[in-house]
């Protein structure tokens, strides 16, 4: 594994990117929109300059990141070298059916074929190639460069050597690579989005507020981040999606959103990103204070 090829430069995608270049990957980062992906590479220097700050990296070895990172508009002449591609774009089923179809058609035939979804069938989606045994997840953590775990899916079809081959990579990046089975939500998913979705109902019946219901979790249960603050941070239309799959994926009301939850997408406060959620999010200030429409 030397050429790998990155799909989609957002949060993801871009984290994805820089842990590979600095440890000596080549890396294709591939996306629609020449902003995005200006964007993309600033972010990256960014994050590297804070390693810099913290000297757990040099300056030379920040040079040697950015310039292992190459940038396309264009699939086919991005994945055409890969060794590895991972898709890391938004997770919506039919967007990713598509992106497979066409790696599949540009990619050469040895290639392994990634997908970075946090919820999203392996198996469905290895569905759409000629290749199954060599699509797998890899399902990096938000912030991908100081998060240490992999979740690696494997799908039906997945080979052991495909499996064998993307553990041993991850090793390789500095992370923890944990294997497990494709049913919905896999295993980091299907147990924390449970966890947010009740802190939402417990919001949305009155229990308690946006404040205290993060503060039992993170004093109570010793969590870096109370679950409305996560979901904040993760999108809450990322959170509404991944429940709808774990709901649809196996019928059971638990999984069921709260429609406070279904309420504040559709609205579009869907977090940080947006700036406000269950929290007021400002650009640049720590200072962390909840929404007004929760007080």
């Amino acid at each position: 594994m030397k050429q790998i090829a990155v799909i989609g430069s957002g949060t993801m995608g871009n984290g994805i990117a820089h842990v590979f270049a600095l440890k000596g990957y080549k890396v294709s980062l591939i996306d629609v929109s020449t902003i995005a992906l200006e964007k993309a590479i600033q972010t990256i220097s960014n994050n590297l300059d804070r390693q810099v700050t913290k000297q757990q990296i040099s300056d030379q070895e920040k040079a040697k990141t950015l310039h292992n990172i190459l940038t396309f508009t264009q699939l086919p002449e991005g994945v055409k070298q890969a060794d590895l591609v991972i898709e890391a774009a938004t997770e919506k089923v039919e967007i990713k059916l598509n992106i497979f179809r066409e790696l599949d058609q540009y990619c050469k035939p040895e290639a392994i074929l990634a997908s970075n979804t946090s919820s999203i069938s392996i198996t469905k989606i290895a569905s759409v190639t000629k290749r199954p045994g060599q699509v797998i997840g890899m399902h990096f953590m938000n912030p991908v460069p100081v998060m240490k775990l992999v979740e690696v899916i494997r799908g039906y079809a997945t080979t052991d050597e495909t499996a064998a081959t993307v553990m041993e990579l991850a090793v390789k990046l500095d992370k923890v690579a944990t294997e497990v089975q494709d049913y919905p939500g896999f295993v980091a998913n299907r147990i924390l989005m449970p966890m947010i979705n009740e802190a939402i109902y417990t919001l949305y019946e009155g229990v308690a507020g946006v404040q205290e219901i993060d503060t039992v979790m993170k004093l109570g249960m010793a969590h870096p981040m109370g679950p409305l603050q996560l979901a904040d941070f993760i999108g809450l239309d990322v959170c509404l999606s991944i429940l709808q799959v774990l709901y649809e994926g196996f019928g059971n009301p638990k999984y069921a959103p709260c429609p406070l939850l279904v309420n504040m997408v559709q609205a579009g406060f869907t977090g940080a990103k947006v700036g406000e959620g269950f929290y007021q999010w400002e650009k640049g200030s720590k200072d962390l204070k909840v929404s007004k429409r929760f007080l």
